[in-house]
Order: C-alpha cells, then sequence, then structure tokens
C-alpha cells in the first residue's frame, strides 16, 4: 500500500455516519437484530438507510466510499444489498498507520 493508497483510506474514515456504519457492521446482532434475513449474509442496505436516517442515495454514496477503499464487501441476494466488514483489510489499515504513527 503507498501513501496515496493509505491517504485515500484515511479519507474514507473521515466522515461519521462512515465510522458509524462500520461500528454498526461490527456487531450486526447488537444494531440489526430486527433484520428479517440471516445476517450471515450480512446488514441488508435499507437497514443501514433507516438506521442513518438519510436518504437512500446518501447511504449508498457513504457504502461505495467503504467499498472502494476496501473495509465492506456487498453481496446480492435477490433483489437485495448486503454488507459486512472486511476485518482483514481493517487489520491491514490499522497496522499500517500504527507503523506510521
Amino acid at each position: 500500500m503507498n501513501t496515496t493508497e493509505f491517504d485515500e483510506l484515511i479519507k474514507a474514515l473521515s466522515h461519521p455516519v462512515r465510522r458509524d456504519i462500520l461500528l454498526w457492521l461490527k456487531t450486526p446482532e447488537q444494531y440489526f437484530a430486527d433484520q428479517e434475513h440471516p445476517l450471515s449474509f450480512g446488514v441488508c442496505a435499507g437497514k443501514i438507510d433507516q438506521k442513518t436516517g438519510l436518504s437512500q442515495s446518501t447511504v449508498s454514496n457513504h457504502l461505495a466510499i467503504l467499498q472502494r477503499a476496501g473495509f465492506i464487501s456487498s453481496k446480492k441476494v435477490g433483489q437485495w444489498n448486503f454488507f459486512s466488514r472486511n476485518e482483514a483489510a481493517i487489520q491491514a489499515f490499522l497496522q499500517r498507520l500504527q507503523q506510521q504513527l
């Protein structure tokens, strides 16, 4: 990971809503217990929309930024998109951050 890529990851985490989404996805059973689909699929985008209270398009943009950064992954099941954390990518970022600081 070069410096430019690392800076992009930091930018992806710069918005509080994106950090909230990552927190919620860390323990989805705590934040999305009412989801109809199994949490093993991930968390449905609609549930994330509801939790943020923001428009679907705004949340989609936040999810896309997190996905491009590699912090989350998506899975399409039928008409629904489910999101989950990419723990390996998050750990790699944290190691790099620790090295830098």
